[in-house]
Parts: C-alpha cells; structure tokens; sequence
C-alpha cells in the first residue's frame, strides 16, 4: 500500500535550521520547567507514598470526595476518577511517606461513612511505597533508560556507523527530553507507567530511524556522486510512505486508548502521543541532519588534507 506516490521529491534538509532552533526551543522550554519546578513531578511510585481505590454504587461528585478528605490532615492528596456514574471508582494519592497504613485507611473510611453513608463504598486497593522503595524504583527507571540508550549506541554503530549511531542517540535523548517536559509543563506526574511509555518512544523511534538510515546507506552506495544531502532528501522521500503510514496507524491505537482507556493508562497513553509524534519529526530532522552534517565535515577536513599535502609537494 502506497499512501504517497512514488517519485515524490521534497526538500526535507532545507528546513533542518528552521527545524533545529524549534528543537531547541522544545528542548529549552523543558529544562527550564524541570528547572523551576525542581525536576520531574514523581508519582507516589518514585516518590512515596499511599494508594487507595475506593468504588462507590452511588453518584458521587469528585468536589464532594474532595471536600470530605480535605477534613482529615493528610497533607497532599490527588483524587482521579473513573467508572460510569452509577459505579464510579476513585483512586486517592496520599503523599505521606511515614505513616500507618491501617490507621490512615480507617481514618479515611470513617470520613467517607460520615460523609456519604456506611454502604454507599467500598475499598478495593490498598499500596504503600515507602522512600527508599521510591528511590530504588526511580534509581532503576533511570538506569533502564540509560541501558537502552547505550544498547542502541553500540547496536547502530556495528550495524552501520559511529556517524548514524551519533545521529539516532542525539534523537533519542531529543524525543525522551520532550516528552519529560511536557509532563513538566503539564504538571503531569512520572511514574513507573511512563517510563515504561518512554522505553516504548525509544524502540518506536529507534525503529523509525533504522529504517531511514538503511535506505541512506543503499543510496550512499548507489549515486556516490550525489551530494550527502541530495542523498538524504531521495532517501527520506523514498520511506516517506512506510513512516506516515506507521506513524499514522499507531496513533490511530494509541488515541484510542488516551480517550477510551480511562484515567489508569491516561498519562501512558498521552506520553505514547507525544513520542510518536516527536520520534517522526526527529528521525527526518534530527537523526538525519546530524549525519548530513557529519558528512560535511568530514568531506572538508579531506579536501583541507588534500591541499596540505598538494602546498607542501609544491
């Protein structure tokens, strides 16, 4: 299936200044929010602490569970909701680090009891991640990231390489970085959920820009005469297709479940959008260039050798 023709002949590369100072900018929007807000906003899962699930077989509005929580000193709290009306589930984030679980959850059940009626609920899930758990877990994300960062570093340049292999990783740091800042920005909490997004939005773009790459070195090989940068273009046009109908059938899933899949998997979902988005953008405009612009140097630094050598025989 060919969702664009053929022959097609786009001048990808004469957008890659325009298409790094928006990057940049991207890039520099996110570290200055991590910045202010003193890094990423971690979920209880980095973060620590408490997790109840409570289901309701009544109408409850989330500004009355809000109201009757704010009663008890449980110092920060996030409400999520989700269920139909007539079954609606709640999930209550308790960010106390040091406290008894039992206790908090009988204070809690007391207070919703008080409020909305002794049947009107019931607690479905209870968890407690302590601080040193949440920093085991957040040291471990971090790691994993890392890892698969450094896997693909040493994958592509055996596969191809060291040049492409520079190009995919700065790409990869590029979709990673943005959609941490997004999450920044948005206030959006990071969780073991999102980094398992993350690690997602690294195999997808990794993928991506494997394919492009591939086809840069077939054509590298088959119009040697070419400039590198006419090279790219006839090869970024030539998987043009495949990349649109990838990208395009993928957010087609994952939009579906952001509006479907309820408030559990939302901020997965909401992080896959973005990387998927970002990961196209960046195979053509990061991965790409970088590798345009290798090329470049190099090829000077050769013709600067060459009359070296040419000045001193003289």
């Amino acid at each position: 299936m060919e969702f664009i023709k053929p022959g097609i002949n786009i001048d990808f590369l004469r957008f890659r200044k325009m298409a790094l100072v928006v990057s940049g900018l991207l890039l520099l929007a996110s570290l200055l929010s991590l910045w202010a807000k003193g890094g990423p906003n971690y979920g209880i899962d980095f973060a620590g602490g408490i997790l109840l699930q409570f289901k309701f077989h009544q109408e409850v509005e989330i500004a009355d569970l809000r109201e009757a929580l704010q009663k008890i000193d449980l110092g920060q709290v996030v409400v999520q909701e989700f269920g139909r009306e007539e079954d609606r589930e709640f999930l209550v984030r308790v960010e106390k680090k040091e406290t008894d679980l039992q206790g908090l959850q009988l204070t809690l059940e007391e207070a919703l009891k008080e409020r909305f009626g002794a049947k009107s609920f019931e607690l479905r899930r209870t968890e407690l991640v302590g601080p040193k758990v949440g920093a085991e877990l957040r040291r471990k994300g971090i790691n994993a990231v890392f890892y698969a960062i450094a896997g693909i570093l040493i994958y592509v340049t055996w596969r191809f390489e060291f040049r492409f292999a520079v190009g995919a990783i700065l790409a990869l740091i590029h979709d990673a970085m943005i959609t941490i800042g997004v999450f920044s920005i948005l206030n959006k909490e990071i969780d073991l959920p999102i980094v398992a997004a993350i690690l997602t939005i690294i195999g997808y773009s990794i993928n991506d820009t494997i394919v492009v790459f591939d086809r840069i070195r077939e054509n590298m090989r088959r119009i040697r005469r070419q400039s590198i940068d006419r090279v790219i273009n006839e090869s970024v046009n030539e998987t043009l297709s495949r990349t649109l109908l990838t990208s395009l059938t993928t957010l087609i899933v994952v939009a579906t479940l952001f509006i479907l899949g309820g408030p559990v998997i939302h901020n997965f979902a909401f992080a896959l959008i973005i990387g998927v988005l970002v990961g196209t953008y960046s195979s053509i405009y990061i991965a790409s260039p970088v590798v345009a612009y290798w090329e470049t140097i190099r090829a000077r630094s050769g013709r600067k050798k060459l009359a070296a050598k040419g000045a001193s025989r003289r």
